[in-house]
Formats: C-alpha cells, structure tokens, sequence
C-alpha cells in the first residue's frame, strides 16, 4: 500500500479505441496512451521533452458531458509519473485524480488504467503530469468537454476550434529546474515562450539569426473560430493578444460568461479560457499572435505564433500588438473582476448556471491561507501555507483514509497564520462533509501565485490588494462571479475569496 519516494510524471501518445453506447447508462470511451520522451527544439536547443503517443503537445481527449472515461496509460519514461485530469470535477470519487494525495505514481516501465465521468460539466481544460516539474518538459494535452445535444451552446457555431498552449519554458530539463528549486538556486527566469511547443516567430533581427521554428494557424476570411488558450507554464503569467482582432470571452473553464470583447487578456498559470475570434480584416497579410510575460522583466522574449489568412499575400506587418504596462497589477485584476458568469445560459444541466444561489448559502469554515517568499527549511529552499510546507507521504491520503491507516497525515491546517517557526509537515485541512468553505488567500511575496483546487469548481467572490479584514466580505460579488478551478493572487497582497462546497 505503500509507494515509491520516488514521484515524477511524464505521458505520450493517445489512441482513440472506441465509444460503446448503450440505452440504459452513459457511454464509454476507451483511449490508450503511451508516455515517452522525444527530442524537440522549442527554443532552438534540442532537448528532451515529454509526448503522449509521439506527440507533443499531446493529443486531444474530446468527450462529452457524463461520459465516462477509460484510459490506459504506460509509462516509457525512466521514472515514475501520474497524469491529473486538470478542471475535472471528479464528484464523489477523488480515487482517478492522478495527484500524490490519492494515487501511487505509476513506476517506469508500468501501466495503470484510470476511469473517471466527466459528470455534470462542460468546458475547456488541459491534463498534465502532476509531479516533480516533469510539466516542465511538456506531457500537457487538451480536453474539451462538450455540451449534450439537448443544451444549447450559448453562441452560434463556429466554424472552427483551436487550441493554443502558452507557457514559459527552459532549456534546462526538469530534472536539472528541480534541483535548482530544490537548493539554494531557485527556479529563475524563463529562456523564452513558446506556443504549442514552437518557438517565436523571428519578429525581431536578433531572433532571426537563430531559424526557430514557428507556429502557423490557417484561416479562411469571414469566419469565426473558437480559440481555447491554456497557460500550460510553471511559473509565468503571460498576457494573450492577436493583432487586430477582438476577443470575445465566451468560457472558462466550464463556466460560460458573459460574451465581452476584449483586446488581450491576461493568462495566469493553469488557466483556460475560450474566444470567439472573427477573421474580419482584409486578410492580405498575416497576423501576430502574442503571449508576452506579465510582472517580470528579465524573460528574453515573447511567443509569437502566425495567424495565416487563405487570401494572405505577406509577413504580419509593424510591431507587436501593444501589452498592457508591465506592471500594472490595476489593470490586470480589474480585467479578472470584469468577467462574470453568464446567469441565463445552460451548461452541463437545462437549468441556467445563475439557478444555484452561491451568495446564499451558510458558510460552515473559514480559512485565511497566507504564502510566503521561499525560506530555507531543513536545508531545502520550500514555500509554506500558514508556515507549512507541505510534504508528501509515501501512503497515499486516501489509502490511509480508506484503510484506516495512522500517523500518515494529521488533520491539523490551522485556519489562521501561526506565530511560529515554519515547519516540513503532511498537515491536512479537516472538512466537514457537505460543507461550504469560505477560503482567503493572502499572498505576501512578490510574484503572482496561482492556486488550484483539484477535482472542484469554487466561486471567486472578491478581489483586492492589502490585507484582508471581516469587512472584506462587503465587497464581495454575490451574484456573478465566475465558477472555475484555477484562480490568482496577485502580489502584494492580493487577496482573492472562494467559496465551494
């Protein structure tokens, strides 16, 4: 029952096998992927990456609501690995999510079937390896959750769907960023951004020099297409824009929104969102698309992909779109306060996604979470939740559960900061089944943090910066926030407030 020490991810290749369908009871889907490094140059280096049956990024899981998924999954990397199904609400059952609290790595050489239902919800998500950095090296895919024929999508057809993976990158493997993290060096900067895997367009004479190859999107004048953009990074905020275009939010993450143009949109880390993107310019050149970091200043360049009318005759022309000012932390939480959930749409039910009334329900346990800056403890540099750094048994959390099993864990997350030296610990949060959890996270370092919820969607209530107070709660939007599973604090003290059952 217990698991290697040892926790590292990777995956590759997926094959779609077969849907079986019955009257009775929702239909399968049996998909077998296989996990393995290739070579790629993303930057121009060629390095080890991680792909899913040959591919990277890898393939596509398209399912629909309450379909129940079965997936095969052999591990051809040279350590062990899990795949977490990121945004999936796995309602009732947290045994499949392929995160070190309820699933044993699969070991090297291994196979393991996870079986999950995307029950009860739509949307835009990605899976990714879930431990030791492997992200880093890729592993990532998208999934897509489509609505049931007898819902209406709240938006005419598009006539085409893309995805779009931003992330940071390093040329470093995740193996040796590990370590650094691990000791005294830190993560550091980024050597670049890419889109999909593929490294900027030359935009600039010095980027010329180095023939990276570059990412093309076709499209046909006239049409409108979906554009599902995930920040599949490690650490870096990045800010989405396409050169004279509008997009218009329609998603996130399984929440429909109200449909807003916007002329970027900033992206923090495990985030998706979906545009409808209309090809209404001349279409006589190209266009840049951009994912540019946001609150750094030392990450050498952005990602640039092409966006390729049929009609195009030349090059995108001129700079880049404009980013918003590089540190303006006002208009990027302004921007995250403008989107709200669509009351009046369907989604995985006929019933409109405004018909729960969050806003409404009694608060059973309140926690104020506050990170710090990195500190050496026990000769490791670590991060800590309310002065704890969270380690990893070698027992999964629900095996022990399960089985009774003592001393793995110990149901002790203080709900307040502790005046106390911060400590390694596998200290637990005790909910109270069929809760509602009013959870306020508190950043106090200097960089943007993202955090997310495995297995939950939560309702992001309220926003600010400096310290949160009981009077916090005035401010709080009771009515329309947006439902997701991956949300941001932004530094200083950025406060964002959840509530989730």
């Amino acid at each position: 029952m217990r698991c290697s020490p040892l926790h590292l991810w990777c995956i590759s290749v997926v094959v779609f096998l077969s849907v079986t369908r019955t009257l009775a009871a929702d239909p399968y889907v049996f998909f077998d992927w296989t996990v393995s490094y290739l070579t790629a140059s993303p930057l121009g280096t060629r390095q080890q990456v991680i792909g899913i049956n040959g591919q990277f990024p890898g393939p596509i899981l398209n399912v629909t609501t309450n379909w129940n998924v079965v997936m095969n999954v052999k591990n051809n990397l040279d350590e062990p690995l899990l795949l977490t199904w990121n945004g999936i609400q796995q309602r009732k059952n947290s045994w499949q999510d392929g995160v070190l609290g309820t699933n044993c790595p699969i070991p090297a050489g291994w196979n393991w079937t996870y079986e999950f239902q995307v029950k009860d919800q739509i949307g835009s998500f990605f899976y990714f390896p879930s431990t030791n950095f492997q992200r880093a090296s890729g592993g990532y895919g998208r999934i897509i959750v489509n609505n049931r024929d007898i819902i209406p999508v709240p938006f005419a057809r598009p006539d085409g769907d893309v995805t779009l993976f931003i992330s940071d990158w390093y040329t470093k493997s995740h193996k040796k960023l590990r370590k650094d993290v691990e000791g005294k060096n830190g993560l550091g900067p980024p050597d670049g951004i890419v889109i999909n895997g593929f490294g900027p367009f030359p935009y600039t004479r010095e980027l010329a020099k180095n023939a990276i190859p570059f990412g093309i999107i076709n499209v046909e004048p006239g049409k409108t297409y979906r554009f599902r953009v995930h920040n599949s990074g490690i650490a870096t905020s990045l800010n989405f824009r396409i050169q004279n275009h509008n997009l218009l939010l329609v998603e996130t993450e399984g929440s429909y929104t109200v449909q807003q143009n916007y002329t970027n949109m900033d992206i923090h880390v495990g985030q998706s969102f979906s545009f409808l993107v209309t090809m209404d310019q001349s279409g006589s050149n190209d266009y840049y698309i951009v994912a540019s970091p946001r609150f750094v200043t030392s990450v050498k360049a952005s990602g640039v992909a092409i966006l390729r009318y049929s009609s195009s005759q030349g090059p995108a022309l001129g700079p880049l779109p404009d980013p918003p000012v590089e540190l303006d932390t006002f208009f990027s939480m302004n921007q995250a306060r403008s989107i709200r959930l669509n009351l009046s749409a369907g989604a995985a039910r006929p019933n409109p996604q405004g018909s729960f009334k969050y806003g409404q329900i009694t608060v059973t346990d309140v926690y104020v979470i506050v990170n710090r800056p990195p500190e050496m403890i026990e000769g490791r540099l670590r991060a800590t939740l309310n002065g704890i750094s969270y380690i990893p048994p070698s027992t999964p959390l629900k095996l022990a559960q399960q089985y009774n099993i003592s001393g793995v864990y110990k149901l002790d997350f203080p709900k307040r900061p502790m005046n106390r030296h911060p400590r390694v610990d596998t200290s637990v949060i005790n909910g109270t089944f069929k809760g509602f959890v009013e959870i306020i996270f508190q950043n106090s370092d200097t960089t943007v943090k993202s955090y997310h919820l495995d297995g939950y969607a939560f309702f992001v209530v309220g926003m600010d910066f400096g310290l949160w107070t009981e009077n916090s709660r005035s401010t709080y939007n009771k009515g329309d926030a947006v439902a997701r599973s991956t949300t941001q604090t932004i530094s200083p003290h950025g406060i964002w407030a959840k509530k989730y059952t």
